[in-house]
């Protein structure tokens, strides 16, 4: 079987590629390969479903271009395929004096990434958007909102198949060779060759990236789990819409948040812990192959020498109940250990390099034959269509 383009994740990113390059060039013969039987099964699946702003990322880095730009495409989409949204906005707040300045410092990135109606707000007016908000200084984020990306996804796979794209379910890529004109792509079920082989493999990126690549790449996909309590109906009138804490400008995650969800409830987290297994969405979830891959990698060893204080303290959150409880505290102080349900998972595709450099930015490699989406988490699902637009100007320049 003989395929112009085959793309290996059926995630958001996958399926957005897929959707992006057949609608401009319908007449190619495309494949999407995932191996689950249903789509959006692991990060996309899994996540908070929240729509980012773009405002964290440094101005003209991959993921602030493509989380801006794929922020309008996505709203455009979901108006025009009754996807449900709700642009409630959010807000982010310093609850001690010393995260002052770096509030201010993320006020001043969200002004270059031209979100112009952010705004630092009065403690009357943090109060008056959450009321039960202890905090020293704000601002708010009107262009937040929230979506279910797992009806996204299910929407861009849908559209995929009308424009005749295939989706191949159930199906685990094995190996990959690059031959002189062809690749063929060998899974569990059947081998295509195929002209260009694009990889979405999210949590196992880096393995098919290795499969197309004679020399090792210097890259590995060191998993975290993020966990959430749920908020006991009885007591969701603590949270309106969403708050964050000011966050670490050293580690790259946001902190424990609070998150009102489109389809109802409110979740608190999550937590950043290192997953015993790539797809390890509970606390005992073991690959012990997995695990020692992660544990002998250099870059992870020196990431684990500087974090390691951070990390503890996020691992016994992870444990205690109560410690979590604390750290929500900070920005509600009346949330209760009693008011927390236990909540989902998700697992988050962190690429480190061989140096300890936890990659802050989206990744993207291509040779002739090859484009490995390499690094592409949180905000990739608000940038999905925007990124499958970018992969897409890169493959269609084969054709």
């Amino acid at each position: 079987m003989l395929y112009d383009v085959t793309v290996i994740g059926g995630g958001i990113v996958g399926l957005a590629t897929a959707y992006q390059i057949k609608r401009r060039r319908p007449e190619l013969r495309l494949l999407l390969i995932e191996k689950e039987p249903y789509v959006a099964a692991h990060q996309t699946g899994h996540n908070s479903g929240v729509i980012h702003s773009g405002l964290y990322y440094k101005p003209g880095s991959l993921k602030a271009v493509n989380c801006i730009r794929g922020y309008d495409m996505l709203l455009q989409f979901a108006r025009e395929e009754g996807i449900p949204f709700d642009l409630c906005g959010k807000i982010v707040v310093a609850t001690k004096p010393e995260q002052v300045p770096l509030l201010q410092n993320l006020y001043d990135r969200g002004q270059q990434n031209g979100l112009t109606t952010i705004r630092k707000i009065s403690l009357g007016e943090m109060k008056e958007i959450e009321p039960h908000v202890a905090g020293v200084d704000a601002m708010f984020v009107p262009q937040t909102g929230i979506i279910d990306y797992k009806v996204v996804a299910e929407k861009y796979a849908e559209k995929l198949r009308n424009l005749g794209g295939e989706i191949h379910l159930g199906e685990k890529v094995k190996g990959i060779a690059k031959g002189p004109s062809l690749s063929i792509v060998t899974t569990t079920k059947s081998a295509y060759e195929t002209k260009l082989v694009i990889n979405c493999g999210g949590l196992y990126s880096d393995k098919i990236a290795q499969m197309t690549q004679e020399q090792p790449i210097d890259v590995r996909i060191t998993p975290f789990r993020g966990e959430y309590y749920q908020i006991r109906k009885d007591r969701e009138y603590l949270v309106r819409n969403l708050i964050y804490p000011v966050p670490d400008p050293n580690f790259p995650f946001l902190g424990v948040h609070f998150t009102r969800m489109i389809g109802g409830g409110v979740e608190a987290g999550p937590n950043a812990v290192l997953a015993f297994r790539r797809e390890g969405y509970k606390k005992l979830d073991i690959n012990f192959s997995e695990l020692f891959e992660t544990l002998s990698w250099p870059g992870f060893q020196k990431v684990a020498a500087k974090y390691w204080e951070t990390g503890l303290g996020e691992m016994y959150r992870s444990f205690s109940k109560a410690a979590f409880t604390k750290a929500l505290q900070e920005l509600i102080p009346d949330i209760q250990e009693s008011d927390l349900a236990p909540g989902g998972a998700g697992v988050r595709a962190q690429a480190c390099d061989r140096t300890g450099g936890l990659l802050d930015d989206f990744s993207i490699l291509e040779d002739e034959k090859v484009i490995n989406v390499l690094n592409a988490p949180s905000p990739a699902a608000t940038s999905s269509l925007s990124i499958g637009l970018t992969v897409s100007e890169m493959a269609l320049k084969r054709f």
